[in-house]
């Protein structure tokens, strides 16, 4: 068992000539590139194949909000679901939101108002 990354670590890390990782628990790790930037990331296998799911960068991600998406993603790989496609699909909905909203808004004046 790996031991917990804490805030001061993660804090007190600074960037070295090639990316480096800490590791969290569970699979999870924060990515510190050269250029000083702190990315979580969550290496996984679906299918015999290893894949990487990325949660955010830190500090906009916490290192709590990263452990509890680390936990949400290891639900789904425990139900049978690719944690990555549920977040491309998710992802892809929430585009499509505000244009089908402003299509059906363009309609609905469209046939509102008279004469057009």
């Amino acid at each position: 068992m790996t031991a917990k990354l804490t805030d001061t670590a993660i804090k007190n890390a600074k960037p070295a000539a090639k990316p480096s990782k800490l590791t969290d628990e569970k699979g999870s790790h924060l990515l510190i590139t050269p250029a000083g930037g702190k990315l979580w990331r969550m290496r996984y296998r679906f299918e015999g194949r290893e894949k990487l799911l990325a949660f955010g960068a830190y500090p906009n991600v916490s290192l709590k909000n990263a452990r509890e998406r680390r936990d949400e993603a290891r639900k789904l790989l425990a139900d049978g679901l690719d944690p990555g496609a549920v977040k491309k699909a998710s992802k892809a909905t929430k585009q499509e939101q505000p244009a089908n909203t402003f299509e059906v808004a363009r309609k609905s004046a469209k046939t509102s108002i008279p004469g057009r």
